[in-house]
This record gives structure tokens, sequence and C-alpha cells, in this order.
């Protein structure tokens, strides 16, 4: 436990730039003071002590607006930050070096019995406000929007955004845990190519319109030599149907 205590300790020096000195962290950042309650109420709890785990963990709850079931499993580097309203459940799984922000929840969708809360993997970041719900497995590297709600599984080394939950990005490199900010905008994404696919309809029906001839063929896409769309459309029609694919993780 000492070892895990020490990581989770000195994971907040590598990830908060305010983090000064070692006096400042150990009283002044809740994420730390409500994982060292974890610790100890995890340890009774699977000790099969009854009453006191709970009992302690609601009291690092009073003191730090941080829920942590005794029953949880939390890797070592865990860091959550701020952490005001954080809640995790029972049966949640937190992989080792992930960064969870205030707001969070790894809760269940029902009175299920046996595993029915989130599984997270290594170096997975979890934005200010995200929802992770149910009996799902998150992968490596994984980045959570802020605000998003996730409630299917999702792969290693994605970003996921919105609500529901989609994917909007996959690479095969690590992802940077500080880079949270730096997300895209699918919706806006695909809004864009949808009213490029209408005006271009719209000029191609307004040709149409003038044109007097008694035949008209109409072609929404003109083809190219070798029978396939413009490169542009191509460029749209698959940020269309990597938005629709998304909400299926």
């Amino acid at each position: 436990m000492l070892s895990t205590l020490l990581a989770d300790f000195r994971i907040i020096f590598e990830r908060d730039p305010a983090a000064r000195n070692w006096l400042e962290v150990l009283f002044c950042y809740p994420g730390l003071q409500a994982l060292l309650f974890h610790r100890i109420s995890h340890a009774l709890f699977k000790l099969g002590i009854p009453f006191f785990p709970r009992f302690l963990s609601h009291i690092a709850r009073f003191l730090t607006g941080i829920e942590i079931h005794p029953g949880a499993q939390i890797g070592h580097g865990v860091f959550i930050d701020h952490g005001m309203g954080v809640v995790i459940g029972e049966t949640a799984i937190v992989g080792d070096y992930c960064l969870i922000y205030q707001g969070v929840t790894l809760g269940g969708t029902g009175k299920e019995s046996g595993k029915r809360h989130p599984t997270l993997g290594e170096n997975v970041v979890v934005g200010g406000g995200a929802k992770v719900l149910g009996n799902l497995e998150i992968g490596n590297n994984v980045r959570i929007g802020a605000g998003s709600v996730v409630l299917r599984n999702v792969p290693s080394d994605c970003t996921v955004v919105g609500i529901p939950g989609r994917i909007v990005y996959r690479s095969g490199v690590k992802v940077s845990p500080l880079e949270h900010g730096s997300l895209p905008d699918s919706e806006a994404t695909v809004i864009r190519a949808l009213v490029d696919r209408i005006e271009a309809l719209e000029e191609q029906l307004q040709n149409i319109q003038e044109q007097s001839t008694d035949a008209i063929t109409v072609k929404v896409v003109a083809p190219v030599a070798d029978g396939s769309r413009s490169n542009a459309c191509r460029i749209s029609d698959k940020e269309i149907q990597q938005y629709l694919d998304g909400s299926g993780i």
C-alpha cells in the first residue's frame, strides 16, 4: 500500500502545474486525501469487516466531496483533480495512471447484481462532468471529453465525446493525459459537410431550372474518369459515416 500511496503522491507533481510543494499537496488536494481514505476502507472491505469501510468512505465524502465505494478497485498513480462531485461505484475498476476530473460518475444503470460499474484501462482521461454508466470496458489511453455520457464499450486509443458518447478519434500512439482540452467537434464537422452538400445540390438545381431543354438528366454528383465520386465528396461521406458509426460504441 505504501508504494501505491507514493505513486498517487508523485503523479500530482507530474500532471498538475499548480502543485508547488509536498506540504500543499498533502493537505490541500482532496483527490489525494480521498484516495488515502479509500485505500484503508478498501483493505477493510476485502477483510469482510462490516459497517466501518462504508463509514470511513462516508467521512471521506464529507471531507473531500468525493464518493468512492470501498469495493471499488483503484490502481496506482491515479489522480483525481479537484474532485468535487466525483462518484465511483462499488464494482468499478480504475486502471493505473488514470486522470479523473470533477463531477465524473463511474456508475451503474439499474439494480442489477454483480459487476455493474465501468472498468477503466490504464492512462484513461475522464473530463469534467463526464458519466460512464454500466458494466463497460474502457480501453487503455482513452480520452473521454467533458460532459460526455458513455453507455457502451470503448476500444483503446480512442477519443469519445458527446451524448451519447461517440468515437471521434482513433490513434495508435499513446495519448497525452493533459491534452484533454484539444478535442475535435464531430457534430460541427458533420453539419458543415451536410451544409456543403445541400449548397451543392441547390446550385445544381438552380442550373437545371435555368436550362430550356426538354430532356434533362439530373446528376447529383458528376462522375470522374474512374467512375468514383470526386475527392471532396468522398471526404464528406467519410466524415459523415464515421460520425454515424461512432454512435454505436
